[in-house]
C-alpha cells in the first residue's frame, strides 16, 4: 500500500469513527476527527477537512427538532458571540507552531472528557444567562479558532441550561453549525480553506455519513450512558497522547 493510499484510508476511517460517535451521542464528529487527524496532519489542515461533513450533519441536527425558533430566541447572544469570536480567532490554528497547536488541541480534549466523565451536573439560573451566555460563547469561539474543536466550554454550558433532550440536541446542532461556518470563513480569509480543501472536505462526508448510520444502529442497542463513558475515556486518552507527543518532540 502506497503512502498516499494509506493516508486516504486513515482519513476515511477517521471520519467513519467520528460519524459513528455523532450517530450515537448527537455530537463528537469534529472533536473525534480533529483528535485523530492531529496525528496525521497539522490542525489547520484537519480543520479544513471537517468543515463540510460537520456543516451538513449539523444543519440537519439544528433544524430537525420541534421548535428551532424558540431555542434561537433564548440562545442568540451565545450563538452570535461564538460566530464573532471564532471568526476573529480563526487564524490561531495557522499562526501557532506545530507543537503548540497540538498541545492546545490535546488540552481541549482532556477538559471536555474530564467534564463528561464527572458525575457533577451543573445548573445555570435563567437570570444569569443574559451576561453568562456571551462570555461562554466568546470563550468557545476562541477555543474553536485555536483548536478546531467546538465543544469546550459550550457543551457543558448548554447542558446546564436545563433544555430537554430534544431541545438540547437541536441547540447543540445550531451551535456547531455556526461554529463550522465561522471557522470556514476564518480559514478561507487566511488562505487555509480553498476550493481544493472544500473538495477534499466534501469527499470526507460519505464516510462520516456511513459512520453516523452505524452509530444510530448502535444507539438503539447499547445503553447511552455506557457508550458515553467509553466515548469520554477514549477522548481523554487521545487528549493525553496529543499533549504528551508535543512535549516529547
Amino acid at each position: 500500500m502506497t503512502t498516499d493510499t494509506a493516508r486516504i484510508a486513515a482519513v476515511s476511517l477517521t471520519f467513519v469513527v467520528a460519524g459513528l460517535m455523532k450517530g450515537v451521542a448527537g455530537m463528537g464528529l469534529p472533536t473525534v476527527a480533529m483528535g485523530l487527524l492531529g496525528s496525521l496532519m497539522p490542525p489547520a489542515n484537519a480543520a479544513g477537512l471537517i468543515v463540510i461533513p460537520s456543516l451538513l450533519t449539523n444543519l440537519w441536527q439544528a433544524f430537525s427538532g420541534p421548535r428551532p425558533a424558540v431555542s434561537l430566541r433564548r440562545t442568540w447572544p451565545f450563538l452570535l458571540t461564538i460566530a464573532v469570536a471564532t471568526r476573529a480567532s480563526g487564524g490561531l490554528t495557522i499562526r501557532q507552531g506545530a507543537g503548540q497547536d497540538t498541545v492546545w488541541l490535546g488540552i481541549a480534549l482532556v477538559i471536555y472528557a474530564a467534564v463528561g466523565l464527572t458525575k457533577i451536573r451543573m445548573s445555570v439560573p435563567r437570570r444569569f444567562e443574559a451576561w453568562l451566555s456571551p462570555v461562554v460563547g466568546a470563550t468557545t469561539g476562541v477555543v474553536t479558532g485555536a483548536t478546531g474543536v467546538f465543544v469546550v466550554p459550550s457543551v457543558p454550558y448548554l447542558q446546564a441550561l436545563g433544555f430537554d433532550k430534544d431541545e438540547l440536541v437541536q441547540v447543540l446542532g445550531q451551535s456547531f453549525t455556526l461554529s463550522t461556518i465561522a471557522l470556514a470563513v476564518a480559514l478561507a480569509s487566511r488562505g487555509a480553506f480553498r476550493i481544493t480543501a472544500a473538495g477534499a472536505s466534501s469527499l470526507c462526508t460519505a464516510p462520516a455519513l456511513v459512520g453516523m448510520a452505524i452509530g444510530q444502529t448502535i444507539r438503539a442497542r447499547v445503553a447511552p450512558a455506557a457508550f458515553r463513558r467509553v466515548f469520554f475515556i477514549g477522548l481523554l486518552i487521545l487528549g493525553v497522547e496529543l499533549v504528551g507527543r508535543a512535549f516529547l518532540r
